[in-house]
This record gives structure tokens, C-alpha cells and sequence, in this order.
């Protein structure tokens, strides 16, 4: 026995009794860590998103690409009409193969310069065409309903009332054929005079009434960007400076160098990004981060 301080006295517990205890103690523990481990935060709760590589392309890289480009990136980029300055669409018809190598996608459309859209009325009548086309050529490629199509945006800064016109006429229509809409657009601060810049993306978000649209946006400078790189545990796109972004484009081919001299080094000679797997350098390529491996659902 024990003697306290006021001199009552405390009888021990016996061996047997002690024992079982203890053994309660312990399935108590181990019963709450098994608790704790079902609610831990992991990719598939809000709040804790994991990141995912994706690379995009304006040419098709070929089918005997796709085995080496899949073991770096999760998803790819595939374009519904012609990339920028092309006259052909390189990518038609190769969703199935892509899907069968285990990719998810990221989904585009080329949109307008705002020079194609000097008017309201040009712009009102334009979005509409587009955007059923886009939500056309969507099915005809085998995506369904509810798939994100980026309308690819290369302008920088504040653009123009016309083409807040004209993307709020595509998505509509859009939304219309069975598809989500979102935009592929620069988050770049722009200067526009005195402690007063402008991103693109702010500036759609801004005239967005119900900023569902998803945004997926191009920030090659660094920082923050890490240049041409493939992190095993990548940022999440937030750290492109755009907090919204569900995708971030952090390096371009070829390397833009007034965005990117402090990073030059992790471009190769010729000013391109190439995937870890290229030993030949046959792709140069554009490197995304997504909190999805199929940031426009496009597998289903």
C-alpha cells in the first residue's frame, strides 16, 4: 500500500485486474488512430488536394510517344479544333488510344484574337457558332456530357468588353450541347498604371456572374515557376499566383525568355521542355500541374 498526504491509504490493483486494464487502454488507442486514419485528410477530401502532371501540345507526338510521355505525365492536352497557327486538328480521333494508355485529359478549343471581334454584334454571333461547333466536335471525339472544354485565350491582360461578349455567348452554347466551359488564359500580372495591374484570369473571373467557369492558367515566370522541371510532389496550381486555378501551365516550348532567365538552365540548348523519358528530344512540350488526373473528366 501507499500512504497520501491526508493519510488515506490506496490498495493496489490486482495483477489480473491491472492486466485487463491495460489490454482496454490499449484497443481504446488503437481504436482511435484507426478512426483518425479513416478521416485524415488524403486526395480525396476537400482541402487536401494531391497534384498530378499533365503536358500539352499543339502537334500530336505519335502514338509511340504515349508509352514513354505516360511515365511522367497523368494527363495530356487535346485539342477539339486547330491548335494556334495550324490549319489541321493532329489530334482527331486519338482519345481511345490516349485513354488506353492510361491519360486523362485536359480539353481545348481555339479561341479568337480580339481582333476577329471589332464589334458587340460580331461577338454575339460568333460565340454562339463556336460554341456549338466545340460542343460538337466534343461528341464526335467521344467525350460526354459534363467534360470541361478550355477555350485557349493567348491574349495577356485586360481584354477587350467584345470578347467578355463572346465568351459568355460560347459558354452558353456550350452548356447547351451537354459541356462545361473554361478557359485556358494568362495569370501574369500586367501593369496598367500606378500600383495597378490586371491578369487575364482575374479579369474573366471578374465578369463571370457565377465564376463556375473553370480556369486553367499560364505562368511560365519564375519565380514561381520552377521552369522546365517534374516534381515527384508537385505545388498545387494556387501557387501560380491565380488561388482559383485548377490548372497551372508553369513552362512553355519554347521558353519565353523574358519570363524565364532564372530558370534558363532547366530548359535544354535549344530553349524547349522535353520529358525526363525524351532522350532524343523528339516532343518539346508545355507542363502542367492539375489537382486531377483528368482535369476535364473527359475518361468517362
Amino acid at each position: 500500500m501507499q500512504r497520501v498526504g491526508n493519510n488515506s491509504m490506496i490498495k493496489f490493483i490486482p495483477k489480473s485486474a491491472s492486466t485487463a486494464l491495460f489490454s482496454l487502454i490499449l484497443a481504446a488507442i488503437a481504436l482511435l488512430f484507426a478512426l483518425g486514419a479513416q478521416s485524415s485528410p488524403s486526395a480525396d477530401f476537400p482541402g487536401s488536394e494531391k497534384s498530378y502532371l499533365g503536358f500539352d501540345r499543339n502537334i500530336y507526338p505519335g502514338d509511340g510517344a504515349l508509352p514513354i510521355l505516360r511515365k511522367t505525365f497523368a494527363f495530356s492536352g487535346y485539342w477539339l479544333s486547330p491548335p494556334p497557327g495550324e490549319k489541321n486538328n493532329t489530334w482527331s480521333g486519338k482519345r481511345e488510344l490516349l485513354r488506353s494508355q492510361g491519360f486523362g485529359f485536359v480539353v481545348l478549343y481555339r479561341g479568337p484574337d480580339s481582333s476577329e471581334l471589332k464589334t458587340q454584334a460580331v461577338a454575339k454571333s460568333k460565340g454562339p457558332r463556336d460554341g456549338d461547333d466545340a460542343a460538337a466536335s466534343a461528341k464526335a471525339e467521344g467525350f460526354s456530357s459534363g467534360t470541361v472544354v478550355f477555350l485557349d485565350i493567348e491574349e495577356g491582360g485586360r481584354l477587350p468588353e467584345t470578347y467578355h461578349t463572346y465568351l459568355a455567348a460560347w459558354s452558353e452554347a456550350l452548356v447547351r450541347g451537354g459541356f462545361h466551359p473554361g478557359v485556358y488564359c494568362s495569370g501574369i500580372p500586367v501593369k496598367e498604371g500606378p500600383k495597378i495591374s490586371i491578369t487575364t484570369a482575374d479579369d474573366i473571373r471578374h465578369h463571370s456572374p457565377t465564376r463556375d467557369i473553370a480556369v486553367w492558367v499560364y505562368n511560365d515566370a519564375c519565380p514561381p515557376s520552377p521552369g522546365c522541371a517534374f516534381p515527384h510532389d508537385p505545388p498545387l496550381p494556387g501557387k501560380s499566383g491565380i488561388h482559383y486555378a485548377s490548372i497551372w501551365q508553369f513552362a512553355q516550348s519554347p521558353r519565353r525568355k523574358g519570363f524565364t532567365s532564372r530558370c534558363a538552365r532547366t530548359y535544354l540548348r535549344d530553349g524547349n521542355c522535353y520529358a525526363p523519358g525524351d532522350t532524343v528530344h523528339s516532343w518539346f512540350l508545355d507542363v502542367n500541374i492539375a489537382t486531377s488526373p483528368d482535369p476535364s473528366g473527359g475518361t468517362k
